[in-house]
């Protein structure tokens, strides 16, 4: 199976950067797609069937803010929305889809860099998000959470990391927390897996401002995160920078699992 993760900024602007051909000449078989941006009313028909797949979408009640999807070659069996938290659903951060044995999860995690008070929604936001996915992975033989998590774990995931690390998305304790997620909780980084050493190759946003994209001054805050099994059938990953669909670029990883 071949599945992707894409913060798309907004699925507006993405489609009239070409998203949809890209979808219908890449083929894959599921879509996780972050910060659509979207009220159902405005979708539109291409919307609504990117690239000829089935779409499933969770809006945040903001208009214009957040939202994520699932898109898919198959119906899934299954569709959850959000985690149980009204506090955290009304934004449309987590979808979940059934297909057969495999769970997918499509994750927008905040982000705290616009205040105090957001990166503190973001800590509740994570310690709920822990205890959430341990229940997934019990629900599924194969549990997989691809999304923008908005923190680079490691110095080898972001260009500039002597600069950021008292800034959300590099701090200690969100580094330590996906400590704990790895470690502790033995969810696996598939694409870290894969490839232990990639630096440049593996960032998946630039910041807007100055030349980040121009510079390669990237950081690689989108995840594949999966259960050990289904970690252990990815055979592998690429981040694609050829076209700019936003600020984040795509990423896929192929598994040897049926759809």
């Amino acid at each position: 199976m071949r599945i992707v993760s894409l913060n798309l900024n907004g699925i507006r602007s993405a489609v009239k950067k070409e998203l949809i051909p890209w979808l219908e000449s890449h083929a894959p078989d599921v879509v996780c797609a972050q910060e659509t941006r979207i009220q159902d009313h405005q979708l539109s028909d291409e919307m609504r069937q990117p690239g000829g797949l089935h779409a499933h979408y969770l809006h945040a009640e903001k208009p214009g803010y957040s939202g994520v999807a699932i898109w898919s070659k198959r119906e899934p069996d299954a569709v959850i929305e959000g985690i149980g938290n009204p506090e955290f659903d009304a934004e449309g951060r987590v979808l979940t889809a059934d297909f057969g044995p495999l769970r997918v999860v499509s994750l927008y995690l905040p982000s705290g860099s616009s205040s105090e008070e957001r990166q503190a929604f973001k800590y509740r936001f994570m310690d709920e998000l822990h205890d959430w996915l341990e229940l997934q992975r019990a629900s599924a033989n194969h549990t997989l959470v691809c999304g923008d998590w908005n923190i680079a774990h490691r110095k080898i995931d972001l260009k500039n990391w002597r600069g950021n690390q008292k800034n959300s998305g590099f701090l200690p304790e969100e580094r330590a927390w996906m400590d704990r997620l790895f470690d502790e909780s033995d969810w696996a980084d598939v694409y870290r897996q894969l490839y232990p050493e990639h630096e440049g190759k593996a960032y998946t946003w630039w910041s807007n401002r100055g030349q980040a994209w121009a510079n390669n001054t990237g950081w690689r805050i989108d995840y594949h995160i999966s259960t050990p099994e289904l970690a252990s059938m990815a055979q592998q990953g690429a981040v694609y920078k050829e076209s700019r669909f936003s600020d984040h670029a795509p990423l896929t990883v192929e598994y040897a699992i049926q759809d």
